[in-house]
């Protein structure tokens, strides 16, 4: 990468306000909030967040939790099924360990008041593409992450050794003789550089999907953990393995908002705009196919018809089940006058979830000591090249569980070092304020989209990659002294990194497809992995 330099802003920590923590987690997810809770049986802890706490990927989801709560006989089918998804990448330990250890993590979810939706006295389970058994939770239909965000929240806010900074951006992390020493990062309130100590950090900061024109992802998932964990030396992993999901709502002026695989779950058609039903012509599981393939399928058939979109079709089923189990998908539509239970939902593929990220160790250890990552932003292998519907709140919160666990432990055992350190660093004082930082995040986005998305090939990705080079060669030199500013250099990072890893895949497996190379090889049965410049 171009003139990546350790730290993306001048500083010197003896002239900054300090605080100091026992274990600092970044990020308000899933993990991010399982493993402040973890964390707080061990000492302090404090979680910063770089907007509001419900603001992430976790509290958009709407699909639920994959595990068989109510029967564990069943939970080497939920195994077999994620590992076969994986294309053979997928971590069969890593697939137990998590799988086995969220049913007990599910069930205390519920113990501290989380709801899942019923049928009777019994679960109401739903299946979702590629499952070979229903197993997904649900909580108020399709307000899943909603309401177990709001159930974390509300017991980390109840202890009293975690202390929680909202609006607080993470710029850097500070590493200090090759160890997490902390964060240095920017307070939106008062518009201030602060300083975090930390013995123990766990990064939980979510994925990456603002580096496409078209993402399911709120405005928030700019990548920022992977970029920060890649100038503080930490390896990445399967970078090149970015998850598409098949149905965005599409209409124009809207945000890319999901539709839960549920709905196809539950029924839903997918039809191109002349009513065919087109996804038993390109797979025998139809619209329950692994997501790669739905979203593929939905790209060929576009084309063929000619059309930017195709639509999903929910008039066949019960307005009561409408009503139950997709309220919010309902309000959605309304909003631009699409009747569910009358009119056709437009809908195509949008980037969704990064497969790759930070690469941990089953426990979230990265190859940074005392710097631990968990959730979207890790690589864990749990998901290979694909990856299962609803698996993803799973992982996160075993392994912001796990990570927690481990720190603190480790926490436990040694003897409390001193947290004053003293870093400074004096990089470039260059500030261009003539940059227009807006314009050049669009056009990285629709280049992604267009060169690095769901079809990629080799002259695509060397476009892609010299243009990202060139930009990176006078923005990666600028001193920022926005968010703005912050998350387009980061955005820059992951996306030659994104490209560069599809484009040494010369194979297409899972969720990444090279059109020049439609097979998959053996001899690719392997993951890239990507060490870091400090």
């Amino acid at each position: 990468m171009h003139n990546t330099r350790p730290y993306l802003i001048n500083f010197d920590t003896s002239q900054l306000p300090c605080f100091y923590t026992d274990v600092l987690v970044i990020g308000s997810g899933i993990a991010g909030l399982r493993a402040a809770i973890e964390a707080g049986n061990y000492g302090s802890v404090t979680l910063v967040t770089k907007d509001s706490l419900t603001e992430n990927n976790t509290y958009h989801a709407q699909g639920g939790i994959a595990a068989h709560i109510d029967k564990p006989s069943l939970v080497n089918s939920h195994i077999k099924d994620t590992i076969q998804v994986g294309y053979g990448l997928a971590e069969p330990r890593v697939a137990k360990f998590i799988i086995a250890k969220g049913i007990g993590l599910v069930k205390e979810l519920i113990r501290w008041g989380l709801v899942f939706d019923r049928k009777g006295k019994t679960i109401d389970l739903a299946q979702e593409g590629g499952h070979s058994k229903p197993r997904v939770l649900h909580s108020g239909g399709d307000a899943s992450g909603k309401n177990l965000l709001e159930v974390l929240i509300r017991k980390a806010r109840s202890l009293n050794h975690i202390t929680i900074l909202e609006h607080l951006f993470a710029i850097d992390l500070l590493v200090d003789k090759g160890a997490c020493a902390g964060l240095i990062g920017y307070d939106r309130k008062d518009n201030n550089i602060i300083v975090i100590w930390s013995n123990k950090t766990i990064l939980a900061s979510g994925g990456a999907g603002q580096l496409y024109r078209e993402t399911t992802n709120p405005a928030v998932a700019t990548g920022d953990g992977i970029a920060m964990a890649y100038r503080s030396g930490a390896a990445l992993q399967d970078l090149e393995f970015v998850q598409f999901h098949p149905t965005a709502l599409y209409v124009a002026g809207a945000s890319r908002a999901l539709i839960s695989e549920t709905v196809r779950g539950e029924g839903a058609i997918l039809r191109d705009k002349y009513g065919h039903r087109f996804m038993p012509d390109y797979h025998p599981q139809a619209e329950l196919a692994p997501r790669d393939i739905v979203s593929r399928s939905i790209i060929t058939q576009m084309k063929s018809v000619n059309d930017t979109n195709v639509y999903l079709d929910v008039r066949h089923l019960p307005a009561s089940k409408i009503k139950i189990r997709f309220p919010g998908l309902a309000e959605q539509c309304r909003q631009f006058n699409i009747d569910i239970r009358k009119d056709l939902i437009p809908v195509r593929p949008s980037a969704h979830y990064m497969i790759g990220g930070i690469k941990t160790d089953i426990n979230g250890q990265t190859s940074v000591h005392n710097l631990f990552a968990a959730g979207e932003v890790a690589a864990t292998g749990f998901h290979g090249a694909n990856r299962l519907g609803s698996n993803s709140l799973l992982e996160g919160l075993v392994m912001g569980y796990a990570a927690a666990r481990t720190a603190g432990r480790e926490l436990a055992a040694a003897r409390r070092r001193s947290l004053q350190h003293h870093l400074k660093y004096a990089g470039p004082r260059k500030y261009s304020p003539s940059i227009n930082i807006a314009d050049v995040t669009n056009s990285l986005k629709s280049l992604m989209w267009h060169y690095a998305g769901l079809e990629r090939n080799n002259s695509g990705l060397k476009q892609a990659l010299k243009k990202i080079n060139y930009w990176s060669s006078y923005i990666m030199k600028e001193t920022f002294a926005s968010p703005e500013g912050w998350e387009l250099q980061n955005i820059l990072i992951i996306a030659n990194l994104v490209a560069g890893a599809a484009l040494k895949r010369t194979e297409s497996r899972g969720v990444h497809y090279r059109s020049d190379f439609p097979g998959t090889q053996t001899q690719w049965q392997k993951h890239i992995i990507i060490n870091t410049p400090r």
